[in-house]
């Protein structure tokens, strides 16, 4: 990659756990996180993560977007890059009039140098610039050029600037506080980082929120983990979604290990399915549901709990197939972690070291609920970054999936 594609330089009390009597009447207003349709769950081609054990935002990514706008301004001050043309898919061996139209869009953005040779032949040169723009634009680095990456190579360097702009003030709002151990979410990069003094110690995928549902900008500590969770069903997922498969199969909330509960705290009280009227317009003001902990309980079998005013938390899931999309926008909110024990086994060794590996494996696979509370909370920071710098100096952009920047979203389309 070349020129503007980079721009230059590269505790205190003790954890103590919680019983299921401790849950009460708020888990109900929960976010569902279980909103993705698993029948049109795919797994595509998976790309690894990052493996830098740099953070992605650190104490010179401001300075480095600062440089990034420079080099972008140049660009537009040269005229910008040229429109590629729609059509069919352009990939190594192809010979085509709009290969040359690819070549000269890279290399006004820098991810291409000049070359001799064929202007119409996709070249493998050619393809290794095109796996560079698509990594650094958030997509499958297949080397093929269909419309995602078309519709990305078309972003103006208006908006580009427009993008880098809004996010400095992003992340010079956000690095003074990312200081120690602290968990870092990128909610329109869709991953995940623990960092440890300057250090990533856990790196993965996660899944956000739909844009009708979207994942909120959120700063917080985490102060508990919840091994074995129960699901306290919302109430619109339990009347649009689950009434209907209720009243056709009796049988359906057996399966599914929910129970009909009625009550809280010292008055709570499970009730027989079968003695209820699930005709009744008004039965979700008189019941609610709770999915009981297991392997398809929709929380999965680990949650991370932080205070914030949106119901918001970081949890498993039970599917993982999800994950291997590159856009991955179908929560109702909540966050799902890939590899989400690690992301556990990092926030309670950092508590306490009795809390290996082994023993986060260990309460899970017991299958019982248990809520662990922190002896030092972890500070948590859901930010919506659509533009950086990363550590090797390679200017990132992602799909701007909720609209925040001006839109520049390319995840509806296909390749």
């Amino acid at each position: 990659m070349a020129a503007a594609a980079w721009i230059g330089f590269a505790a205190g009390m003790p954890a103590h756990a919680q019983s299921a009597a401790g849950y009460g009447q708020d888990q109900t207003h929960w976010v569902d996180p279980w909103s993705a349709n698993s029948e049109t769950q795919s797994l595509e081609t998976e790309v690894a993560p990052r493996h830098s054990t740099v953070p992605a935002i650190g104490d010179g990514s401001a300075a480095a977007i600062v440089l990034a706008i420079q080099k972008y301004q140049e660009i537009a001050s040269w005229g910008g890059w040229g429109h590629v043309p729609a059509g069919e898919r352009l990939e190594l061996g192809v010979r085509d009039e709009r290969v040359a139209r690819v070549r000269e869009r890279l290399m006004a953005s820098g991810d291409l140098n000049v070359s001799p040779g064929d202007p119409f032949l996709y070249d493998p040169e050619l393809e290794n610039a095109v796996k560079g723009f698509q990594r650094r634009n958030g997509l499958e680095p297949d080397g093929i050029v269909g419309r995602r990456t078309i519709a990305a190579m078309n972003v103006s360097v208006q908006t580009r600037l427009r993008q880098l702009e809004l996010n400095l003030r992003r992340v010079e709002k956000l690095v003074p506080q990312l200081q120690g151990r602290y968990i870092f979410v990128n909610i329109a990069g869709q991953e995940v980082e623990a960092v440890n003094h300057g250090a990533v110690e856990f790196h993965e995928r996660v899944i956000v929120g739909t844009t009708l549902r979207q994942t909120p900008e959120i700063t917080s500590h985490v102060n508990s983990i919840t091994f074995n969770p129960y699901w306290y069903v919302p109430k619109s997922i339990a009347m649009a979604d689950m009434l209907p498969k209720i009243r056709a199969n009796p049988q359906y909330l057996q399966r599914q290990g929910i129970r009909v509960m009625q009550g809280w705290g010292d008055n709570i009280r499970e009730l027989d399915p079968a003695r209820v009227d699930w005709s009744n317009p008004r039965i979700n003001e008189a019941y609610y549901l709770r999915q009981d902990p297991g392997p398809w309980n929709s929380l999965g079998s680990l949650k991370i709990n932080f205070p914030n005013n949106d119901a918001i938390f970081l949890h498993d899931t039970p599917t993982q197939t999800l994950f291997g999309r590159q856009e991955r926008n179908f929560s109702s909110g909540c966050v799902r972690v890939q590899n989400v024990a690690g992301l556990v086994s990092w926030i309670m060794q950092g508590d306490s070291p009795d809390w290996d590996a082994s023993r986060v494996q260990s309460s899970v696979a017991s299958g019982q609920f248990r809520n662990v509370y922190l002896a030092a909370p972890v500070p948590i920071f859901l930010t919506y970054l659509t533009a950086w710098v990363d550590p090797s100096g390679v200017v990132q952009f992602r799909d701007d999936v909720y609209a925040r920047d001006g839109g520049v979203n390319t995840s509806s389309l296909t390749n």
